[in-house]
Formats: C-alpha cells, structure tokens, sequence
C-alpha cells in the first residue's frame, strides 16, 4: 500500500527558463522531461517590469531587487507548471544553488552551473516551497484552479478504505473466471464495480421504469 500511495503523492511547483536560457528551453524541457516531470502548463511571456516586481516582491528592499526585476524583464520567459513527487525538493536540487559561482564549484553538473552564466543570470527559477508554488503558479497561470493535495495519511486512508478493497475483489474473481484476456477482463470488472459510482438494485428501479 505504501508503494501505490506514494506513487500518486505528487506535488507541483514553478518552473521558470529566465531571459538568458530561453534559447535552451528545448533542451532544458527535454532534461525536465526525463527526470520524471510532467509540464502540466507552459507558456512564453514577456513581463512588464511593473510584474516582476510583482511577482519578486519578497525580495523587495534588498540590493539586487532593481537589477532582478530589470533582467527579468529584459526579454521573453518560459514558465511551466511542474509536477511529480515532490516535486519542490527535486526542481531545486536539479537547478542547484542560486549563486551561479557556487554551483559551479559544488554542484557542476546542475542545470543553473551547466546553463547560467552569472548570479543574476543563472538560468532558472524555481518555488521554494509548496504554498509559494501555488501562489507562483496563480500569477503566472491566472485562470489554474489548484486543488489542495491530500497529506500521505489521508491518500493512505482512502486506498486502504475504497480502492484496495475493490482490487482485492476483482482480483479473487479474476482467479475464479480464469479469463482467456485478464487485464481486459478485469478493466471490465473494474469500470463495472467503480466504488465511486451509485450502485443500483433491482429494488430502486422505478415502477415506470420496470
């Protein structure tokens, strides 16, 4: 139970392919693509300066802030919605450090040594945390509707009380039948035992119905 759960535990985060790294997108999507992501959403945009001050304004008041806000919306962006287990953890470890110099040095094959060239140009962009993720993907994806994921104990519940049950009967009945074409037989059983569905007895059928 504690494989499928974790299987369908996914997350999503933002992923952003800055000014400096567009002409690599395709590359970069390819290396997302392969270790495990899912681009749910992806768009090209050019930001006004007004938006990236907008969008980095946590930053705001710090040094950089003006620089950021100018790179950023110095040309057009990629941005993509990103999804997979744990998702957050695994987009910042592949982009590695913010400071370009140190990625360099400590983490040489990460995407932000291999594609970025200064630390205000270092490539990407990433969420750093699940609730900054929604909000990154919301500004940048207006009309996404993001539904909160449910904790692993609540995932770990909810096979354990309506899917496992279901599969351990369609499978007891797949051994009795012996069909010719298993998996046939059983998406059959399944689509016809979904515990989601109304299940209708002889004795709800409507007089006018009979």
């Amino acid at each position: 139970m504690d494989d499928i759960s974790q299987r369908i535990y996914v997350e999503r985060t933002l992923a952003i392919i800055k000014p400096d790294a567009v002409h690599k997108s395709e590359e970069i999507e390819k290396i997302i693509l392969k270790a495990g992501f899912l681009i749910l959403q992806k768009r090209r945009l050019l930001l006004s300066p007004e938006q990236c001050s907008e969008f980095y304004a946590h930053q705001y008041g710090k040094l950089f802030f003006p620089s950021l806000t100018a790179f950023m919306s110095s040309g057009p962006i990629v941005v993509m919605t990103l999804a997979r287990q744990n998702a957050v953890a695994h987009w910042k470890a592949m982009m590695g450090p913010d400071n370009f110099s140190i990625a360099k040095e400590s983490h040489p094959d990460s995407l932000r040594a291999t594609y970025g060239t200064s630390d205000l140009k270092n490539a990407l962009h990433g969420s750093d945390t699940f609730l900054t993720a929604v909000r990154e993907i919301r500004f940048m994806f207006p009309n996404t509707v993001i539904e909160p994921f449910q904790s692993k104990e609540k995932t770990e519940e909810y096979l354990s009380m309506n899917v496992i049950p279901v599969l351990i009967r369609g499978l007891t009945e797949l051994c009795k039948e012996k069909p010719l074409h298993p998996c046939i037989w059983l998406a059959d059983w399944l689509l016809n035992n979904d515990p989601s569905q109304p299940q209708i007895n002889d004795g709800d059928i409507l007089e006018g119905e009979k």
